[in-house]
């Protein structure tokens, strides 16, 4: 039955809402269980995405539960996926980071009536997953691209990508290669696998920095190889001999960096909203019988630089990762 919507309803959720108290939707449901099946769960960067969900199902009155792989494991992936249709779940997000290896499960899920959505990856046309939530990231590499030529005139410059191929990260290196063929700047672009372990993306980092010290840039399309990116340019001392770098998210260290002048910039890519729409977006597909079905929705490109970087290194929230305190920001309105 598709839950009607009275004025009086609508105007006791605006209420609650508006005091920050406990908020009901007008027409009692169940508690529905999401299921995120992750590749990355220990990666910081999914520490907001987490909050997010978290958030997001208690808005609405549901639960939010992450599960999959710790490293990139697509095996285990489709496991927990698996596991997921199997116990009943009332919609999942996916990581789509393989083309082909999640079709199968999204339409077993689909037949029995379990939606499916996509988030931070996204696996195309292939698969019928109901909607994705995230970056459109071969644009955020042709962005990339466009502000690495503006950097670099010309030389070499080294791509970082933790792994080849994976559908969240490689359309970014695919991205920035055109931009830089297109730029028509002499500058040559090499791509380097940096793994999925921090301190070997790190490893791999500096020891491509001592193969090749004329080299002119270093850039990372994952939060990791930003991160190792930024110690080995503070190690080095690198910005001073103009070397330009920088890369994608976060990471405290990376944030440090570009306030102490040894990364130009990062890329925000919004995280904590990777993890609240789509608890929101499949709460509604549910509430509303697929009515409300869930939408694509981009959640942008922001480049972080100098000049804007003070606010993410000065306030502490869930919404960057910073903080589990769920505290309004004092000062905005």
């Amino acid at each position: 039955m598709i839950p009607s919507f009275d004025r009086a309803g609508l105007l006791k959720l605006a209420a609650g809402a508006a005091l920050g108290g406990s908020v009901g939707f007008p027409q009692e449901h169940p508690t529905w269980r999401f299921v995120f099946v992750n590749h990355a769960l220990t990666n910081p960067f999914f520490v907001p995405a987490k909050y997010g969900s978290y958030d997001a199902a208690a808005l609405v009155g549901a639960t939010a539960e992450w599960t999959g792989s710790a490293s990139s494991d697509v095996g285990e992936m489709v496991v927990a996926m698996r596991r997921a249709i199997h116990t009943g779940a009332d919609g999942i997000a996916v990581s789509i980071i393989d083309p082909l290896a999640f079709n199968g499960p999204t339409a077993l899920a689909l037949a029995k009536g379990i939606p499916v959505v996509s988030y931070n990856a996204d696996g195309g046309k292939a698969n019928k997953r109901l909607a994705y939530f995230g970056q459109d990231n071969y644009q955020s590499g042709l962005e990339l691209g466009a502000r690495l030529v503006t950097l670099v005139e010309r030389g070499d410059v080294y791509l970082f990508i933790a792994t080849p191929r994976q559908q969240n990260i490689q359309p970014r290196v695919d991205g920035a290669l055109d931009a830089i063929r297109d730029s028509g700047r002499p500058v040559v672009a090499h791509v380097v696998a940096s793994g999925v372990d921090v301190g070997v993306e790190r490893t791999k980092i500096e020891a491509t920095y001592k193969a090749h010290k004329s080299l002119r840039g270093l850039f990372a399309v994952d939060a990791g190889s930003t991160a190792g990116i930024a110690e080995v340019m503070r190690k080095y001392r690198l910005h001073a001999r103009g070397v330009r770098a920088g890369g994608y998210d976060l990471l405290p260290t990376t944030l440090q960096a570009i306030h102490d002048h040894d990364l130009d910039f990062t890329i925000d890519q919004q995280p904590y909203l990777q993890g609240f729409l789509p608890v929101l977006q499949l709460f509604l597909d549910r509430y509303s019988s697929g009515l409300v079905a869930p939408a694509d929705t981009n959640t942008g490109l922001n480049f972080v630089t100098r000049e804007t970087v003070s606010r993410y290194l000065t306030t502490k929230s869930r919404f960057e990762g910073s903080s589990s305190r769920e505290r309004y920001p004092v000062g905005r309105t």
